[in-house]
């Protein structure tokens, strides 16, 4: 599993197992709707209501499904998983609460009976002083478009009905000398996409919550010749587990054809984020790159969309 969030005065989220989504039933199974959230550091937070409680949540792409703050829902019914865990960069920990959700709402968006994952958000919340309900995962999306437009604050989704899976395409995609594709895997419900920096392919996660980019350090040393060192950071993973970590920037890296330079990295022992399934990633593309531009993720097909 991959941590999902990351800054230097160590704020940081925990991933979580997928979950179950279930959908209303709409007489026309296509839907739109244009969604504005705040920027808290290098996080996207948008209003959504889980039953009764109403308030913020994160958009993380690098969770699975929906988590919630235990803090807020301790009433609710608990399952345990004795044999799951939670895990980070910085280490896991055993056992993971299930809970269920009747009704969760965001923009005129609505799922029903939604597994989610329980656990303590509190180092987000006195990270950045607010009140974090729950993160917004991978998992309620996969049926959608979505597209972030970080300039204006604007979430765009459209949920792609079965008559539009091969011809559905936004406005903002009809002139395609303005933005690059690249194809993404969903992989444990993760997005993965695969990139080139100094003649290797890495394989990188995709989380609009981490708030770092981040490099496996047990890449090999002749990579880390282009990468420049200018200072140690700590990261946190579960409860008050803290980690070293090297931060500095990667000297280039291609991108769908597009070359960036500079890119500023955390590089950190990425063995304890590995998937169920077996397979590893070699890092992750976080705000400090995706918050140069606009970008979108068609999960239907599979692509994503990086605007020039």
């Amino acid at each position: 599993m991959i941590i999902i969030a990351f800054t230097t005065d160590a704020s940081a989220h925990t991933p979580i197992s997928s979950p179950s989504i279930f959908f209303y039933t709409l007489a026309n199974d296509s839907i739109s709707c244009i969604i504005p959230f705040n920027r808290v550091g290098n996080l996207i937070v948008l209003k959504a209501r889980a039953d009764t409680t109403e308030g913020n949540f994160i958009l993380d792409t690098g969770a699975p499904g929906l988590v919630l703050n235990i803090t807020y829902f301790r009433g609710y019914p608990i399952t345990s998983q004795h044999d799951g865990e939670q895990a980070s960069i910085a280490g896991s920990s055993n056992g993971i609460q299930k809970t269920w959700v009747r009704d969760l709402s965001f923009g005129t968006l609505q799922f029903v009976r939604t597994e989610a994952d329980l656990t303590n958000l509190g180092q987000i919340e006195n990270a950045r002083g607010i009140r974090v309900l729950g993160l917004l995962g991978v998992d309620l999306f996969k049926q959608y478009e979505m597209i972030i437009d970080f300039e204006k604050s604007l979430i765009y989704l459209h949920r792609i009905g079965r008559k539009e899976a091969s011809s559905y395409k936004h406005q903002f995609l009809n002139d395609t000398s303005t933005y690059r594709t690249l194809p993404i895997d969903l992989k444990d419900n993760r997005i993965i996409t695969t990139t080139e920096s100094e003649g290797r392919k890495l394989k990188l996660v995709i989380d609009c919550a981490a708030e770092s980019n981040i490099l496996d350090s047990r890449l090999p040393n002749k990579f880390f010749e282009n990468v420049t060192i200018t200072r140690r950071v700590k990261l946190a993973g579960p409860g008050d587990k803290r980690i070293d970590a090297f931060y500095g920037s990667l000297s280039k890296m291609t991108i769908a054809g597009l070359e960036i330079n500079n890119l500023p990295v955390t590089i950190t022992n990425l063995e304890n984020t590995c998937f169920a399934l077996g397979g590893c990633v070699d890092g992750v593309l976080g705000f400090d790159f995706l918050s140069l531009h606009r970008i979108g993720f068609n999960f239907v097909n599979r692509k994503m969309y990086i605007w020039k």
